[in-house]
């Protein structure tokens, strides 16, 4: 892994200032300060779309957490399976009405039509002839 220390870093700094120089080094930040803004714009409005979409997602902290530990998780996963009571939902109410059946078939789940076959008998393509 790439390690910056305070020495490397100061060398970095002095080599952009000796290339760009110190009348285009300002015009250079400006640019990359706004590109980061823009950037993180980006990433902003992406996140908000996907958790329009996905509603259940964890939090952006939570998978970090969970990127940086997956042991953890596992060990979580584990302990469900271990002991799915612990982690039940609570009882629903007798009095309330059941909730919606699932549609029989959604869209996507629906195998694609062929178009006719333009086969012969034998299962070749006359067009090969």
């Amino acid at each position: 892994m790439l390690s910056l220390s305070p020495m490397k870093i100061l060398i970095i700094v002095a080599a952009v200032v000796l290339l760009l120089g110190p009348d285009k080094l300002p015009e250079v930040a400006h640019k990359m300060g706004s590109t980061w803004q823009s950037l993180r714009r980006f990433q902003q409005r992406i996140e908000s779309e996907v958790r329009d979409a996905l509603p259940d997602l964890p939090s952006t902290g939570d998978i970090a957490r969970m990127a940086r530990n997956p042991v953890s998780v596992l060990n979580q996963l584990a302990d469900r399976a271990e002991n799915p009571s612990a982690f039940s939902a609570p009882e629903e109410d007798p009095t309330a009405p059941p909730p919606p059946a699932p549609p029989l078939a959604t869209p996507w789940a629906t195998p694609p039509t062929r178009p006719p076959s333009t086969t012969d008998s034998l299962g070749a393509d006359p067009s090969l002839n």
